[in-house]
């Protein structure tokens, strides 16, 4: 059975992570979110899978290769340019990329499912197939149904009493919304889609493919299953995504290394003196990172690999990515280290660079201050006010 995958955006919802990540490569505990689509796709049969890239082709492409050792067959198809000599991202919309696919050469000739690249989900998919087969659908968003509270942070989709979608709502308001049922990135479609595409032009799924459907009455259903979705669409989500893996929200996802002490997990050859660390899990901390006497350590919180955290340094439910030195006295709270980026679980960052703080928050491969410079003393209040 055959499968795509979303993987061609930008992320800009996720910077700054997506500079140099593509959303598909953020790690779940050390693991791409894109290595759990696979295994959920080749879990259900779904052995032949081809992913469109863009942004960052190549972090993609180099990890995954050509799939085996995923136990899946998989190909790319990139959505861009060569401009002196660098590959340049332009993307053709998720329906533009489903089109260039087929237009290359007819790939999806039965049933196929389209997964976002960007969610964790333990859905059913043999269940999901069933029931688009069983309504006759062309196609078929899977749906997950929010409390109305959550509503106006999500696609809602209006269905009648048989569940052949009527409508589409983006992001209303409580008051406004006609449905509780939200478009989580999942779709179903038959071959015949394609009549409904343009080639060689930017097309969304969502935007332009699916008012086309509802426009021409086509046997267009959604359908609601219960199954774990996070969302890691933003930085929020991302923070909050971490939160629920590391305190056993989210089923098949378990935290990996040795536990050394209860709720403390480590990867290999970490340095950490636990008698002399204050540590409370549950934390994951990766392989060869450095914990000084000292440090205090609040859970959920993951730290990457050889990643070092000073002495005197507390990070509290945050998530440091690897090779990030946490300065003496520096409090994180809540916050999100990437590189020269301190994020807090709103979204908004701090450059640490930028504001003359990188002495700070820095890379563990750089040599260390034995003093950070006077004028930056003078402002490590600010910092703390700043990331508490």
């Amino acid at each position: 059975m055959k499968a795509m995958i979303l993987a061609a955006g930008k992320g800009t919802r996720v910077r700054p992570i997506t500079y140099t990540i593509p959303k598909p490569m953020i790690p779940i505990l050390q693991k791409p979110v894109m290595e759990f689509l696979l295994e959920l796709l080749k879990q259900h049969g779904f052995n032949q899978v081809v992913a469109n890239v863009s942004h960052l082709a190549n972090e993609i492409e180099g990890y995954f290769r050509d799939g085996q050792r995923f136990g899946v067959e998989l190909a790319y198809s990139f959505e861009g340019r060569i401009t002196n000599g660098e590959l340049v991202g332009d993307a053709l919309g998720s329906a533009g990329g489903m089109r260039k696919i087929q237009d290359f050469s007819p790939f999806f000739d039965d049933t196929f499912v389209v997964l976002c690249g960007d969610a964790l989900i333990d859905l059913d998919l043999t269940e999901a197939v069933r029931q688009h087969k069983e309504k006759g659908s062309i196609a078929t968003i899977v749906m997950k149904s929010v409390p109305l509270k959550q509503v106006p942070s999500y696609g809602v989709v209006v269905t009648d009493e048989t569940g052949r979608i009527k409508s589409f709502q983006e992001k209303p308001t409580v008051e406004e919304a006609l449905s509780t049922d939200i478009n989580t990135g999942i779709y179903i479609f038959e071959p015949e889609i394609f009549k409904y595409i343009p080639s060689g032009q930017e097309f969304d799924i969502g935007g332009d493919l699916f008012p086309k459907l509802v426009e021409a009455n086509e046997a267009f259903y959604g359908i609601t299953m219960e199954f774990e979705w996070v969302d890691i669409g933003k930085v929020p989500d991302y923070w909050q995504a971490i939160q629920d893996v590391l305190t056993g929200q989210v089923k098949g996802v378990s935290i990996p290394g040795q536990e050394v002490k209860p709720g403390v997990f480590t990867g290999l050859n970490v340095q950490a003196n636990w008698d002399k660390i204050d540590i409370e899990g549950p934390v994951y901390i990766g392989g060869m990172a450095q914990i000084e006497d000292g440090a205090t350590i609040v859970g959920p919180s993951m730290i990457g690999p050889n990643c070092c955290i000073c002495s005197g340094a507390l990070v509290d439910k945050s998530v440091i990515f690897e090779y990030s030195r946490i300065g003496p006295g520096v409090r994180l709270i809540d916050k999100l280290v990437f590189g020269r980026y301190c994020v807090d679980k709103t979204g908004a960052s701090i450059d640490m660079q930028e504001a003359a703080l990188d002495w700070l928050i820095t890379d563990t491969r750089q040599e260390v201050l034995s003093e950070p410079p006077i004028e930056h003393r003078a402002i490590t209040e600010l910092l703390n006010e700043a990331v508490v």
